[in-house]
């Protein structure tokens, strides 16, 4: 059963990659402006997980409803415009267009989806201001430190005010100081504009960021209280 309230839940995933099983009956659910902790150890399922719940990856059996919809009745266009407008992914390393400035970086998604270039360029501005990196809007990712670029990918993430951000080890490629700096940034920026965040992490000071976490192993999933 769907969590009452729920933006985007998912219910007794399956998912095997011929004789690997990923997913073992995985559960979760998300609330707007929620932050939630996917954790668990390498190969244990999390990170499949994430994919099955941005509908990169199609589970072999189970559940997902996304704002009230299931996400197996929609078409291949429905899940990409999703994944262009309503939903934002930061990854470890970032991924950001070489060839780009950091200000085209982070207008992307919006020239994507048809925003003419001035326009897309503000809005990715006031999101670089956000992020405190706004002084780098002419340099290329080559020119900017590891820290830097992060937050520019954050900023793409959330530069189409997306529902659901995806974070998948945002951190995993900084340093101590630059990774809370990161997520300090990643979380007030979302929670301001009352995003769900997904936040997949190995780490317990990335995951002590979160409202509530999740701990996937062996493709099992066990929804953890939070003792404050």
């Amino acid at each position: 059963m769907t969590p009452e309230g729920s933006l985007l839940a998912a219910v007794d995933l399956r998912k095997t990659y011929g004789p690997t099983t990923a997913l073992d009956g995985a559960e979760f659910s998300i609330h707007p402006g929620e932050v939630v902790a996917v954790m668990g150890p390498s190969g244990s399922g999390k990170s499949t997980l994430l994919h099955c719940l941005a509908g990169i990856v199609t589970p072999d059996s189970g559940s997902i409803t996304y704002d009230g919809q299931e996400m197996a009745t929609m078409n291949d266009a429905r899940r990409s415009a999703l994944r262009r407008s309503e939903f934002g992914f930061v990854f470890q390393f970032g991924q950001l267009v070489p060839e780009l400035s950091c200000v085209e970086n982070v207008a992307l998604p919006l020239r994507l989806n048809g925003t003419g270039r001035k326009s897309a360029e503000r809005t990715a501005l006031q999101w670089m201001e956000r992020l405190e990196v706004d002084d780098l809007k002419g340099k290329r990712p080559g020119e900017v430190s590891g820290g830097q670029g992060q937050r520019v990918a954050v900023a793409r993430s959330l530069v189409t005010s997306p529902r659901v951000l995806f974070a998948d080890e945002p951190t995993g490629a900084l340093d101590s100081l630059n990774g809370e700096r990161v997520m300090d940034l990643l979380t007030d920026a979302a929670r301001s504009a009352n995003a769900a965040v997904v936040l997949v992490t190995h780490e317990a000071r990335v995951a002590a960021y979160s409202d509530r976490e999740i701990v996937v192993r062996d493709g099992k999933s066990r929804d953890m209280e939070r003792v404050v």
